[in-house]
């Protein structure tokens, strides 16, 4: 018996995330102790890396999200490198319900960016004269429940969105971590 894969109608209810666009919006990096800083083989700076995910509503069914990295290197408190990156899609969210609206644009829409990021993150602190710096995977919807359980308003209820159906300009972030 032959099996047949049903295939969803033009213009199905089937809930889709596409990437119009991704883009580096903000980049940054210093290197304030070069050359000497290079050189100094008195072991590991300790490195603190922040993330944060902000989302906005751009018209119809688009949404900005971009993913906010900043990570510093510091060896006997003076800064080895500082490097920001802003990296940010446009994305088209279609057949998503209201209430998943934030989790999508907070959690799934992230997720996708991560490795372009990561990979911009390792790039530029090799180029700069450093190991690559490689971000360990980030667990995004922990991030939110974090986030959320620190005194974050809860999302507005589905009535109180606005008429494009926007997500609310939502923000995830973790708490700095040392390496």
């Amino acid at each position: 018996m032959a099996e047949t894969e049903a295939k969803p109608e033009a213009g199905g209810t089937d809930p889709r995330v596409t990437v119009r666009v991704q883009y580096i919006k903000d980049l940054s990096f210093e290197n304030p102790g070069a050359p000497r800083a290079l050189s100094d083989s008195a072991g590991p700076p300790q490195i603190q890396v922040n993330v944060d995910v902000e989302a906005r509503p751009m018209g119809g069914n688009h949404y900005e999200v971009a993913l906010h990295v900043n990570a510093t290197a510091a060896k006997n408190e003076a800064n080895v490198f500082v490097i920001e990156l802003v990296y940010a899609a446009l994305f088209a969210l279609e057949n998503i319900p209201r209430d998943r609206l934030e989790n999508v644009c907070l959690i799934e829409c992230p997720r996708l960016l991560f490795p372009f990021a990561r990979r911009i993150i390792a790039d530029t602190t090799r180029d700069g004269g450093f190991p690559p710096l490689l971000l360990d995977p980030i667990d995004f919807g922990r991030l939110l429940r974090q986030h959320r359980g620190v005194g974050a308003q809860p999302p507005a209820p589905a009535s109180q969105a606005s008429p494009a159906g926007a997500a609310p300009a939502g923000r995830a972030a973790p708490p700095k971590r040392g390496r």
